[in-house]
């Protein structure tokens, strides 16, 4: 099984996690500004809610996608007030033709004051048991 990471974050709390999950994987936590240029059964996708949305960027880089080099997305990440962005993405995974694992990782996240020190310690061993699932 191959694996690739990729993550967007703005408070750096998904890119922990990312890193998290990614050293549990063997493989190295990008940003999503670096492209997914090997061929990888699983695309593990680091993201959260902006206004109520997923960023835009990450939008794009899903649309970026080949559907010929991942196998399948794998959603993660953290937020303070909305939970899941799973369905944000699959819509988007959708129109390139790459499925959605139907399990995903989410976690409370600090923003302003709120779910202070989150994602923490219990929060990244958390991603890792999730991780562990796929090996």
């Amino acid at each position: 099984m191959t694996y690739a990471v990729r993550y967007y974050t703005k408070t750096g709390n998904t890119k922990r996690l990312a890193e998290a999950v990614a050293k549990e994987l063997g493989v190295e936590a990008l940003p999503i500004s670096e492209p997914v240029n090997e061929k990888v059964d699983l695309l593990f996708l680091g993201n959260s809610y902006y206004a109520f949305n997923i960023d835009p960027e990450v939008r794009d880089f899903v649309k970026s996608l080949d559907k010929k080099l991942v196998g399948k997305i794998v959603n993660f990440g953290s937020a303070a007030m909305l939970n899941s962005t799973y369905k944000k993405i699959k819509a988007e995974a959708d129109k390139v033709g790459i499925p959605m694992d139907d399990r995903e990782f989410h976690c409370k996240g600090e923003f302003k004051g709120l779910h202070k020190g989150r994602p923490n310690d219990e929060d990244l061993k958390a991603a890792v048991e999730f991780a562990r699932q796929y090996k």
